[in-house]
């Protein structure tokens, strides 16, 4: 079984307040919890990888929780998702695919009645990249006003051997949102899409 050890964790919290408009009445809340961990498969090619996606399901739910505390503690209040990373340049693309199943299902389970696909990012990147994580509602990807990214990245990584696996959450649409479609107080059918 691979280890993931962690080398640093990371958690940043924005309150947009207006973006070029008026102030809006409630902050959009958006927050990013990143963890920069050793890659057991860098520098060589693993046919079987799979597996090491059980390793990272505790990692998961350590960046929910702490993106959870974030945003005020209530999961309640949270109505948007993303998840991404960057691979260390030793590694490759599909070590950076692993964290599909751990991320996003560890955001399910604690925000309890998730439907939607988690939007997804990945890269393989040198010291210091940066990624934009997509955003989108967390029960109906065709939620317009919540489609949105969040620039993420720290600065001392990821190293060639590393990677760094994000999750990110939003409360809130987008300020000043008034592109259409189908809102959140609309979604009918619960099927992760309308």
């Amino acid at each position: 079984m691979p280890e993931f050890p962690i080398r640093k964790i990371a958690v940043l919290s924005e309150e947009i307040i207006h973006d070029g408009g008026p102030a809006a009445n409630m902050p959009r809340r958006r927050a990013a919890a990143m963890a920069l961990v050793k890659n057991p498969f860098a520098g060589r090619y693993e046919e079987k990888l799979q597996g090491a996606m059980d390793d990272l399901k505790p990692l998961g739910l350590l960046l929910t929780d702490r993106l959870i505390a974030a945003l005020g503690g209530d999961a309640h209040i949270i109505d948007g998702y993303g998840k991404g990373a960057i691979v260390g340049s030793a590694g490759e693309l599909e070590h950076g695919a692993l964290w599909h199943a751990p991320g996003g299902y560890a955001m399910r389970e604690r925000l309890g009645e998730a439907k939607a696909i988690v939007p997804s990012a990945k890269k393989v990147g040198g010291f210091g990249a940066r990624l934009d994580v997509p955003i989108g509602h967390i029960n109906a990807a065709y939620v317009r006003s919540h489609f949105d990214a969040m620039e993420i990245g720290i600065a001392d990584g990821p190293r060639p051997d590393e990677i760094l696996f994000c999750l990110v959450m939003t409360c809130g649409p987008r300020i000043h949102n008034r592109m259409g479609g189908l809102e959140a107080k609309d979604i009918k059918l619960w099927d992760g899409q309308r």
